[in-house]
C-alpha cells in the first residue's frame, strides 16, 4: 500500500539516503525544518515503515570478497513451499547480497560476492547443486563495479 509522502519527508528520505550519518541539525539546515520536527518525522518514517533500515557501504576488495557474481537461477517445480524454500535458503546466505524473484525465463536473480573462483564454487553446491529443485543456473562473473547502491527516488505523493 503507498504511504502519503509530503516534500519534507520525500527530501528527508533522499538525504538519509545519501548519508544516514547526517545530524538532526544537518537535515534541519537542509529541510528548513527544527532538528525536533526533523527527528519526529524520522520516526514516522520508521514506524510507517518506509525507513526500513540504515546500511553501512563497505568496498568489497578492501575486505576480501573482491568477486562478485550475478547468477540466474531455474527451479524445477514452482510451487509455493518450494518457492519460500529457495528464497529462506538465500536470505540465509552471507554470501548472498540481493535476490530477486523474477518472470521470464529464470525464476531468480542473485547477486553474490565470493573472495575467489573456489569460494564461488563452494557457494554453488551449497545453493544450487544440493537443491534437487534447481534445474539450472547461469552465472556471470562481474568484470567491474560502475554503479552500486540501494536508492530509491522518493517524490512527494498525497
Amino acid at each position: 500500500m503507498r504511504e502519503t509522502i509530503d516534500a519534507a519527508d520525500a527530501t528527508l528520505l533522499n538525504l538519509l539516503q545519501r548519508n544516514a550519518r547526517q545530524s538532526l541539525d544537518a537535515l534541519a539546515g537542509q529541510t528548513g525544518l527544527s532538528p525536533a520536527t526533523v527527528q519526529r518525522r524520522i520516526k514516522s518514517l520508521r514506524d510507517r515503515k518506509i525507513l526500513t533500515g540504515d546500511i553501512a557501504l563497505i568496498d568489497p576488495a578492501k575486505v576480501g570478497t573482491g568477486m562478485t557474481f550475478v547468477v540466474m537461477v531455474e527451479l524445477e517445480r514452482e510451487r509455493l513451499d518450494q518457492i519460500d524454500a529457495f528464497c529462506k535458503r538465500a536470505r540465509d546466505e552471507p554470501m548472498v547480497q540481493q535476490c530477486y524473484y523474477l518472470t521470464g525465463e529464470a525464476d531468480f536473480c542473485l547477486i553474490c560476492t565470493a573472495s575467489d573462483m573456489a569460494d564461488f564454487e563452494e557457494l554453488t553446491k551449497r545453493l544450487f547443486f544440493e537443491d534437487s529443485n534447481v534445474r539450472r543456473f547461469r552465472t556471470s562473473v562481474v568484470m567491474g563495479r560502475k554503479k552500486v547502491g540501494l536508492q530509491v527516488l522518493v517524490e512527494q505523493f498525497d
